[in-house]
Protein backbone atom coordinates (compact mmCIF):
# COMPACT_ATOMS: atom_id res chain seq x y z
CA UNK A 1 0.00 0.00 0.00
CA UNK A 2 2.53 2.59 0.71
CA UNK A 3 4.46 1.70 -2.55
CA UNK A 4 1.27 2.65 -4.08
CA UNK A 5 1.10 5.93 -2.71
CA UNK A 6 5.24 6.35 -3.09
CA UNK A 7 4.42 6.04 -7.20
CA UNK A 8 1.29 7.83 -6.99
CA UNK A 9 3.22 10.84 -5.52
CA UNK A 10 5.65 10.54 -8.46
CA UNK A 11 3.22 10.76 -11.17
CA UNK A 12 2.22 14.73 -11.39
CA UNK A 13 -1.17 13.87 -12.46
CA UNK A 14 -1.99 11.33 -9.39
CA UNK A 15 -0.12 13.84 -6.78
CA UNK A 16 -2.56 16.70 -8.05
CA UNK A 17 -5.39 14.05 -7.62
CA UNK A 18 -4.07 13.27 -4.02
CA UNK A 19 -3.63 16.51 -2.95
CA UNK A 20 -6.88 17.66 -3.87
CA UNK A 21 -8.22 15.05 -1.98
CA UNK A 22 -6.09 15.88 1.48
CA UNK A 23 -7.62 19.43 0.76
CA UNK A 24 -10.97 18.51 0.38
CA UNK A 25 -10.56 16.46 3.57
CA UNK A 26 -9.01 19.28 5.63
CA UNK A 27 -11.85 21.71 4.12
CA UNK A 28 -14.18 19.01 5.45
CA UNK A 29 -12.69 18.57 9.24
CA UNK A 30 -12.83 22.38 9.38
CA UNK A 31 -16.70 22.29 8.90
CA UNK A 32 -16.91 19.47 11.44
CA UNK A 33 -15.22 21.81 13.83
CA UNK A 34 -17.33 25.20 12.84
CA UNK A 35 -19.32 25.96 15.80
CA UNK A 36 -22.88 26.63 14.12
CA UNK A 37 -24.75 30.17 14.80
CA UNK A 38 -26.93 30.01 18.20
CA UNK A 39 -24.79 27.23 19.50
CA UNK A 40 -22.61 27.75 22.84
CA UNK A 41 -19.36 26.36 21.86
CA UNK A 42 -18.42 26.27 25.96
CA UNK A 43 -21.60 24.98 27.01
CA UNK A 44 -21.13 22.11 24.68
CA UNK A 45 -18.08 21.05 26.05
CA UNK A 46 -19.37 21.52 29.08
CA UNK A 47 -21.79 18.86 28.29
CA UNK A 48 -19.80 16.50 26.98
CA UNK A 49 -17.16 16.98 29.95
CA UNK A 50 -20.57 16.06 32.06
CA UNK A 51 -21.64 13.05 30.16
CA UNK A 52 -18.46 11.50 28.48
CA UNK A 53 -20.19 9.51 26.04
CA UNK A 54 -24.23 9.46 24.67
CA UNK A 55 -26.00 6.08 25.79
CA UNK A 56 -28.14 6.37 22.59
CA UNK A 57 -27.13 3.93 20.29
CA UNK A 58 -28.04 5.32 17.09
CA UNK A 59 -26.76 9.27 18.38
CA UNK A 60 -23.28 7.36 18.56
CA UNK A 61 -23.33 5.60 15.20
CA UNK A 62 -24.47 9.29 13.86
CA UNK A 63 -21.95 10.95 15.89
CA UNK A 64 -19.17 8.47 14.80
CA UNK A 65 -20.45 8.80 11.23
CA UNK A 66 -19.75 12.54 11.61
CA UNK A 67 -16.12 12.50 13.15
CA UNK A 68 -17.93 13.76 16.68
CA UNK A 69 -19.80 17.06 14.91
CA UNK A 70 -22.54 15.80 15.65
CA UNK A 71 -22.47 16.31 19.76
CA UNK A 72 -20.95 19.92 18.90
CA UNK A 73 -23.38 20.84 16.84
CA UNK A 74 -21.00 21.92 14.55
CA UNK A 75 -21.73 23.12 10.65
CA UNK A 76 -21.73 19.45 9.92
CA UNK A 77 -22.81 17.64 12.13
CA UNK A 78 -25.01 15.51 10.22
CA UNK A 79 -22.07 14.30 8.49
CA UNK A 80 -22.77 12.07 5.42
CA UNK A 81 -25.58 9.84 7.31
CA UNK A 82 -28.40 11.24 5.35
CA UNK A 83 -27.01 11.14 2.11
CA UNK A 84 -26.45 7.12 3.13
CA UNK A 85 -29.55 6.79 4.89
CA UNK A 86 -31.26 8.60 1.16
CA UNK A 87 -28.80 5.84 -1.40
CA UNK A 88 -30.75 3.02 1.02
CA UNK A 89 -34.16 4.04 0.43
CA UNK A 90 -33.36 4.50 -2.88
CA UNK A 91 -31.97 1.38 -3.16
CA UNK A 92 -34.95 -0.57 -1.25
CA UNK A 93 -37.49 1.37 -3.54
CA UNK A 94 -36.08 0.05 -6.67
CA UNK A 95 -37.24 -3.38 -5.77
CA UNK A 96 -40.76 -2.20 -5.05
CA UNK A 97 -41.61 1.02 -7.65
CA UNK A 98 -41.64 0.19 -11.33
CA UNK A 99 -40.19 3.31 -12.43
CA UNK A 100 -36.75 3.19 -10.62
CA UNK A 101 -36.54 -0.25 -11.91
CA UNK A 102 -36.35 0.90 -15.48
CA UNK A 103 -33.92 4.00 -14.37
CA UNK A 104 -31.79 1.34 -13.28
CA UNK A 105 -31.67 -0.49 -15.91
CA UNK A 106 -31.66 2.52 -18.66
CA UNK A 107 -27.92 2.97 -17.73
CA UNK A 108 -25.77 5.67 -16.78
CA UNK A 109 -28.59 8.60 -17.87
CA UNK A 110 -31.11 6.38 -15.49
CA UNK A 111 -28.33 6.46 -13.05
CA UNK A 112 -27.85 9.95 -13.32
CA UNK A 113 -31.77 10.50 -12.76
CA UNK A 114 -31.26 8.25 -9.91
CA UNK A 115 -28.56 10.11 -8.09
CA UNK A 116 -30.90 13.39 -8.45
CA UNK A 117 -33.48 11.63 -6.52
CA UNK A 118 -31.05 10.89 -3.93
CA UNK A 119 -29.87 14.34 -3.37
CA UNK A 120 -32.99 15.81 -3.18
CA UNK A 121 -34.25 12.72 -0.66
CA UNK A 122 -30.78 13.79 1.20
CA UNK A 123 -32.01 17.86 1.68
CA UNK A 124 -35.08 16.31 2.93
CA UNK A 125 -34.04 14.08 5.43
CA UNK A 126 -31.50 16.67 6.83
CA UNK A 127 -33.73 18.82 7.19
CA UNK A 128 -35.83 16.04 9.43
CA UNK A 129 -32.99 15.20 11.10
CA UNK A 130 -31.41 18.23 12.07
CA UNK A 131 -34.99 19.81 13.48
CA UNK A 132 -34.94 16.74 16.12
CA UNK A 133 -31.39 17.07 16.48
CA UNK A 134 -31.83 21.09 18.03
CA UNK A 135 -35.34 20.03 19.63
CA UNK A 136 -32.71 17.42 21.68
CA UNK A 137 -30.18 19.45 22.21
CA UNK A 138 -32.50 22.53 23.54
CA UNK A 139 -34.47 19.98 26.15
CA UNK A 140 -31.07 18.57 27.14
CA UNK A 141 -31.65 14.98 25.44
CA UNK A 142 -29.17 14.71 23.27
CA UNK A 143 -26.67 14.39 25.82
CA UNK A 144 -29.20 11.56 27.84
CA UNK A 145 -30.74 14.24 29.49
CA UNK A 146 -27.98 15.24 32.18
CA UNK A 147 -27.50 18.54 30.56
CA UNK A 148 -29.93 20.77 32.92
CA UNK A 149 -31.77 23.48 30.87
CA UNK A 150 -32.03 25.49 33.96
CA UNK A 151 -28.72 25.87 34.23
CA UNK A 152 -27.69 28.51 32.23
CA UNK A 153 -24.16 26.83 31.89
CA UNK A 154 -25.23 23.50 30.40
CA UNK A 155 -27.68 25.35 27.93
CA UNK A 156 -26.13 24.47 25.01
CA UNK A 157 -28.78 27.20 22.85
CA UNK A 158 -28.91 30.06 24.91
CA UNK A 159 -32.45 31.68 25.28
CA UNK A 160 -31.43 35.07 26.60
CA UNK A 161 -29.40 36.77 23.28
CA UNK A 162 -31.83 39.37 22.23
CA UNK A 163 -32.30 37.25 19.65
CA UNK A 164 -36.01 35.33 19.36
CA UNK A 165 -36.00 32.23 19.75
CA UNK A 166 -37.80 30.90 16.41
CA UNK A 167 -35.22 32.69 14.48
CA UNK A 168 -32.41 30.51 15.99
CA UNK A 169 -34.05 27.35 15.66
CA UNK A 170 -34.51 28.30 12.05
CA UNK A 171 -30.88 29.58 11.46
CA UNK A 172 -29.75 26.70 12.84
CA UNK A 173 -31.76 23.99 11.19
CA UNK A 174 -30.81 25.91 7.46
CA UNK A 175 -27.14 25.59 8.17
CA UNK A 176 -27.03 22.52 9.57
CA UNK A 177 -29.08 21.12 6.00
CA UNK A 178 -26.79 23.26 4.33
CA UNK A 179 -24.08 21.73 5.32
CA UNK A 180 -25.11 18.43 4.57
CA UNK A 181 -25.56 19.63 1.42
CA UNK A 182 -21.91 21.07 0.87
CA UNK A 183 -20.82 17.75 2.35
CA UNK A 184 -22.55 16.30 -0.32
CA UNK A 185 -20.69 18.47 -3.31
CA UNK A 186 -17.22 18.31 -1.40
CA UNK A 187 -18.21 14.00 -1.41
CA UNK A 188 -18.83 14.54 -5.45
CA UNK A 189 -15.46 16.55 -5.83
CA UNK A 190 -13.81 13.59 -4.51
CA UNK A 191 -15.34 11.05 -6.51
CA UNK A 192 -15.18 13.34 -9.84
CA UNK A 193 -11.09 14.97 -9.34
CA UNK A 194 -9.44 13.22 -6.63
CA UNK A 195 -9.30 9.43 -5.33
CA UNK A 196 -11.78 7.14 -4.67
CA UNK A 197 -15.32 7.35 -3.90
CA UNK A 198 -15.58 11.17 -2.20
CA UNK A 199 -18.30 9.54 0.09
CA UNK A 200 -16.44 7.07 1.25
CA UNK A 201 -13.31 8.90 1.80
CA UNK A 202 -15.02 11.59 4.02
CA UNK A 203 -16.89 8.43 6.10
CA UNK A 204 -13.60 7.38 6.46
CA UNK A 205 -11.99 10.82 7.54
CA UNK A 206 -15.07 10.50 9.82
CA UNK A 207 -13.94 7.96 11.68
CA UNK A 208 -9.65 7.93 11.63
CA UNK A 209 -10.41 11.25 13.27
CA UNK A 210 -11.71 9.53 16.49
CA UNK A 211 -9.11 7.29 16.69
CA UNK A 212 -6.40 9.35 18.41
CA UNK A 213 -8.88 10.73 21.30
CA UNK A 214 -10.74 7.43 21.88
CA UNK A 215 -7.30 5.09 21.89
CA UNK A 216 -5.97 8.23 24.24
CA UNK A 217 -9.05 7.57 26.48
CA UNK A 218 -8.87 3.58 27.09
CA UNK A 219 -4.82 4.04 27.87
CA UNK A 220 -5.79 6.79 30.54
CA UNK A 221 -8.92 4.73 32.30
CA UNK A 222 -7.51 1.02 31.70
CA UNK A 223 -4.19 1.14 31.87
CA UNK A 224 -1.13 1.17 29.91
CA UNK A 225 -1.35 -3.35 29.64
CA UNK A 226 -4.76 -3.28 28.62
CA UNK A 227 -4.30 -0.27 25.97
CA UNK A 228 -1.57 -2.42 24.46
CA UNK A 229 -3.55 -5.42 24.20
CA UNK A 230 -6.44 -4.01 22.75
CA UNK A 231 -4.08 -2.74 19.65
CA UNK A 232 -2.81 -5.95 19.32
CA UNK A 233 -6.79 -7.61 18.92
CA UNK A 234 -7.23 -4.45 16.73
CA UNK A 235 -4.40 -5.75 14.45
CA UNK A 236 -5.51 -9.38 14.51
CA UNK A 237 -9.20 -8.49 13.86
CA UNK A 238 -8.08 -5.49 11.10
CA UNK A 239 -6.33 -8.76 9.24
CA UNK A 240 -9.38 -11.23 9.53
CA UNK A 241 -11.35 -8.32 7.97
CA UNK A 242 -9.13 -7.73 4.96
CA UNK A 243 -9.02 -11.46 4.39
CA UNK A 244 -12.96 -11.68 4.29
CA UNK A 245 -13.74 -8.97 1.73
CA UNK A 246 -11.19 -10.11 -0.45
CA UNK A 247 -13.27 -13.52 0.04
CA UNK A 248 -14.97 -14.20 -3.30
CA UNK A 249 -16.92 -17.24 -4.92
CA UNK A 250 -16.14 -16.96 -8.96
CA UNK A 251 -18.61 -18.57 -11.29
CA UNK A 252 -16.84 -19.38 -14.48
CA UNK A 253 -19.12 -17.51 -17.31
CA UNK A 254 -18.67 -18.84 -21.31
CA UNK A 255 -19.69 -17.12 -23.98
CA UNK A 256 -20.21 -19.18 -27.44
CA UNK A 257 -19.51 -17.32 -30.73
CA UNK A 258 -21.77 -15.51 -32.75
CA UNK A 259 -21.43 -14.63 -36.16
CA UNK A 260 -22.62 -10.29 -36.38
CA UNK A 261 -22.25 -9.19 -39.64
CA UNK A 262 -19.14 -10.60 -41.23
CA UNK A 263 -17.33 -10.50 -37.74
CA UNK A 264 -17.04 -13.29 -34.85
CA UNK A 265 -18.06 -12.06 -31.47
CA UNK A 266 -18.17 -14.28 -28.19
CA UNK A 267 -15.79 -17.28 -27.71
CA UNK A 268 -14.42 -15.69 -24.10
CA UNK A 269 -14.41 -17.04 -20.32
CA UNK A 270 -15.20 -15.00 -17.75
CA UNK A 271 -16.67 -15.42 -14.10
CA UNK A 272 -19.34 -13.48 -12.18
CA UNK A 273 -17.63 -12.62 -8.95
CA UNK A 274 -19.63 -13.55 -5.45
CA UNK A 275 -18.44 -11.73 -2.35
CA UNK A 276 -18.72 -13.67 1.20
CA UNK A 277 -19.66 -9.94 2.41
CA UNK A 278 -22.44 -9.06 -0.16
CA UNK A 279 -24.16 -7.08 1.86
CA UNK A 280 -21.48 -4.67 2.68
CA UNK A 281 -21.87 -2.41 5.98
CA UNK A 282 -25.80 -1.69 5.61
CA UNK A 283 -27.18 -4.74 7.80
CA UNK A 284 -24.79 -3.43 10.84
CA UNK A 285 -27.00 0.25 10.11
CA UNK A 286 -30.74 -1.62 9.82
CA UNK A 287 -30.12 -3.58 12.83
CA UNK A 288 -28.68 -1.16 15.29
CA UNK A 289 -31.57 1.29 13.97
CA UNK A 290 -34.20 -1.40 14.93
CA UNK A 291 -31.92 -2.01 18.46
CA UNK A 292 -32.72 2.07 19.00
CA UNK A 293 -36.33 2.12 19.47
CA UNK A 294 -36.48 -0.09 22.87
CA UNK A 295 -34.46 2.70 23.93
CA UNK A 296 -36.38 5.10 22.25
CA UNK A 297 -39.58 3.68 24.00
CA UNK A 298 -37.87 4.32 27.17
CA UNK A 299 -37.45 8.16 26.94
CA UNK A 300 -41.05 8.62 27.62
CA UNK A 301 -40.89 7.46 30.80
CA UNK A 302 -39.89 8.88 34.27
CA UNK A 303 -36.63 6.28 34.59
CA UNK A 304 -37.74 6.70 38.74
CA UNK A 305 -40.97 5.11 38.08
CA UNK A 306 -40.47 2.03 35.84
CA UNK A 307 -42.73 -0.88 35.57
CA UNK A 308 -41.85 -4.54 35.60
CA UNK A 309 -41.53 -5.18 31.69
CA UNK A 310 -39.95 -1.85 30.99
CA UNK A 311 -36.99 -2.44 33.80
CA UNK A 312 -36.03 -5.64 32.21
CA UNK A 313 -35.84 -4.17 28.75
CA UNK A 314 -33.67 -1.40 30.22
CA UNK A 315 -31.79 -3.59 31.95
CA UNK A 316 -31.56 -6.42 28.90
CA UNK A 317 -32.55 -4.93 25.31
CA UNK A 318 -31.14 -1.66 25.85
CA UNK A 319 -27.92 -2.61 27.92
CA UNK A 320 -25.50 -2.90 25.48
CA UNK A 321 -23.23 -5.20 27.68
CA UNK A 322 -26.15 -7.77 28.35
CA UNK A 323 -26.19 -11.12 26.43
CA UNK A 324 -30.06 -10.21 25.71
CA UNK A 325 -28.61 -7.19 23.03
CA UNK A 326 -25.66 -9.35 21.85
CA UNK A 327 -28.11 -11.90 21.09
CA UNK A 328 -30.69 -9.95 19.53
CA UNK A 329 -27.91 -7.71 17.47
CA UNK A 330 -26.41 -10.72 16.34
CA UNK A 331 -29.74 -12.60 14.90
CA UNK A 332 -31.26 -8.99 13.56
CA UNK A 333 -27.44 -8.64 11.16
CA UNK A 334 -28.24 -12.31 10.41
CA UNK A 335 -31.41 -11.28 9.06
CA UNK A 336 -30.60 -8.39 7.29
CA UNK A 337 -28.10 -9.70 5.60
CA UNK A 338 -29.95 -12.06 3.93
CA UNK A 339 -33.07 -9.56 3.49
CA UNK A 340 -30.66 -7.21 1.61
CA UNK A 341 -28.52 -9.45 -0.32
CA UNK A 342 -32.00 -10.95 -1.39
CA UNK A 343 -33.31 -7.41 -2.89
CA UNK A 344 -29.69 -6.00 -4.15
CA UNK A 345 -28.32 -9.35 -6.24
CA UNK A 346 -31.10 -11.03 -8.11
CA UNK A 347 -30.32 -14.48 -9.86
CA UNK A 348 -32.67 -14.73 -12.42
CA UNK A 349 -32.21 -11.22 -13.87
CA UNK A 350 -28.37 -12.17 -14.35
CA UNK A 351 -29.08 -15.59 -15.64
CA UNK A 352 -31.84 -13.74 -18.10
CA UNK A 353 -29.29 -11.29 -19.04
CA UNK A 354 -26.20 -13.88 -19.58
CA UNK A 355 -28.75 -16.31 -21.45
CA UNK A 356 -29.48 -13.00 -23.89
CA UNK A 357 -25.84 -12.36 -25.06
CA UNK A 358 -24.82 -15.97 -25.20
CA UNK A 359 -23.56 -16.90 -22.37
CA UNK A 360 -23.58 -20.07 -19.54
CA UNK A 361 -22.25 -21.68 -16.70
CA UNK A 362 -20.65 -24.85 -17.89
CA UNK A 363 -22.60 -27.53 -17.09
CA UNK A 364 -25.44 -25.61 -16.47
CA UNK A 365 -28.46 -24.97 -18.53
CA UNK A 366 -29.25 -21.26 -19.64
CA UNK A 367 -32.48 -19.62 -18.15
CA UNK A 368 -33.78 -21.17 -14.83
CA UNK A 369 -31.63 -23.62 -14.23
CA UNK A 370 -28.57 -21.22 -14.20
CA UNK A 371 -31.05 -18.68 -12.11
CA UNK A 372 -31.42 -21.79 -9.78
CA UNK A 373 -27.84 -22.49 -9.33
CA UNK A 374 -26.73 -18.77 -8.71
CA UNK A 375 -29.37 -18.45 -5.99
CA UNK A 376 -27.75 -22.05 -4.01
CA UNK A 377 -24.54 -20.61 -4.50
CA UNK A 378 -24.97 -17.16 -3.09
CA UNK A 379 -27.59 -18.59 -0.13
CA UNK A 380 -24.51 -20.74 1.23
CA UNK A 381 -22.11 -17.89 0.50
CA UNK A 382 -24.07 -15.42 2.23
CA UNK A 383 -24.20 -17.40 5.93
CA UNK A 384 -20.66 -17.10 6.49
CA UNK A 385 -20.72 -13.60 5.29
CA UNK A 386 -23.74 -13.12 7.78
CA UNK A 387 -21.67 -14.43 10.98
CA UNK A 388 -18.53 -12.89 9.71
CA UNK A 389 -20.46 -9.52 9.94
CA UNK A 390 -22.41 -10.30 13.30
CA UNK A 391 -19.20 -11.56 15.16
CA UNK A 392 -17.30 -8.37 14.09
CA UNK A 393 -20.25 -5.95 14.92
CA UNK A 394 -20.72 -7.50 18.35
CA UNK A 395 -17.19 -7.73 19.28
CA UNK A 396 -17.52 -3.62 20.99
CA UNK A 397 -19.68 -4.58 23.12
CA UNK A 398 -17.57 -7.56 24.49
CA UNK A 399 -14.48 -4.91 24.67
CA UNK A 400 -17.28 -3.06 27.05
CA UNK A 401 -17.57 -5.93 29.35
CA UNK A 402 -13.89 -6.96 29.42
CA UNK A 403 -12.84 -3.61 29.91
CA UNK A 404 -15.79 -2.64 32.31
CA UNK A 405 -16.94 0.41 31.38
CA UNK A 406 -19.47 2.04 30.18
CA UNK A 407 -17.78 5.17 28.51
CA UNK A 408 -16.71 3.22 25.44
CA UNK A 409 -20.07 2.78 23.64
CA UNK A 410 -17.70 4.87 21.06
CA UNK A 411 -15.61 2.20 20.71
CA UNK A 412 -14.28 2.66 17.43
CA UNK A 413 -11.89 0.06 17.32
CA UNK A 414 -14.31 -2.80 15.87
CA UNK A 415 -17.80 -3.39 14.77
CA UNK A 416 -18.59 -0.80 11.89
CA UNK A 417 -15.69 1.37 12.40
CA UNK A 418 -13.34 -1.29 11.53
CA UNK A 419 -15.97 -2.65 8.25
CA UNK A 420 -15.75 0.65 6.66
CA UNK A 421 -12.18 1.64 7.26
CA UNK A 422 -10.87 -1.24 5.90
CA UNK A 423 -13.40 -1.35 2.80
CA UNK A 424 -12.77 2.30 2.29
CA UNK A 425 -9.18 1.71 2.46
CA UNK A 426 -9.22 -1.58 0.02
CA UNK A 427 -11.11 0.45 -2.25
CA UNK A 428 -8.74 3.32 -2.73
CA UNK A 429 -5.41 1.61 -3.02
CA UNK A 430 -7.27 -0.53 -5.89
CA UNK A 431 -7.93 2.51 -7.64
CA UNK A 432 -4.62 3.85 -7.36
CA UNK A 433 -3.00 0.89 -8.05
CA UNK A 434 -5.06 0.36 -11.39
CA UNK A 435 -4.23 4.13 -12.42
CA UNK A 436 -0.90 3.17 -11.95
CA UNK A 437 -0.80 0.27 -13.82
CA UNK A 438 -1.94 2.48 -16.78
CA UNK A 439 0.69 4.54 -16.94
CA UNK A 440 3.37 2.41 -16.09
CA UNK A 441 2.03 -0.67 -18.19
CA UNK A 442 4.92 -2.91 -18.79
CA UNK A 443 4.60 -4.87 -21.47
CA UNK A 444 5.11 -8.71 -21.71
CA UNK A 445 8.52 -8.87 -23.27
CA UNK A 446 11.09 -7.13 -20.24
Amino acid sequence: MLSAFSSALRTPDLRKKLLFTVAIIALYRLGATLPSPGVSYTNVQACLKLTEQSGNQVLNLLNLFSGGALLQLSVFALGIMPYITASIILQLLTVVIPRLEQLRKEGQSGQAKITQYTRYLTLGLAILQSSAFVALARTGQLFGGLCDQDNPQYQIIPENTGVPMWLTLTVLVMTMTAGTGMVMWLGELVTDRGVGNGMSVLIFTSIAARLPGEGWTIKQTAGTAKFLLVIALVLVIIGLVVFIEQAQRRIPVQYAKRMIGRRMYGGTSTYIPLKVNQAGVVPVIFASSLLYLPQLYLQFFDKNNLKGYQIWIQNWLAAPTSWVYISVYFLLIIFFTYFYVSITFNPTEVAENMKKYGGFVPGIRPGKPTADYLDFILSRITLPGALYLGLISVLPNFFFIWLDQQQYQNFPFGGTAVLIMVGVGLETVKQIESQLMQRNYEGFLR
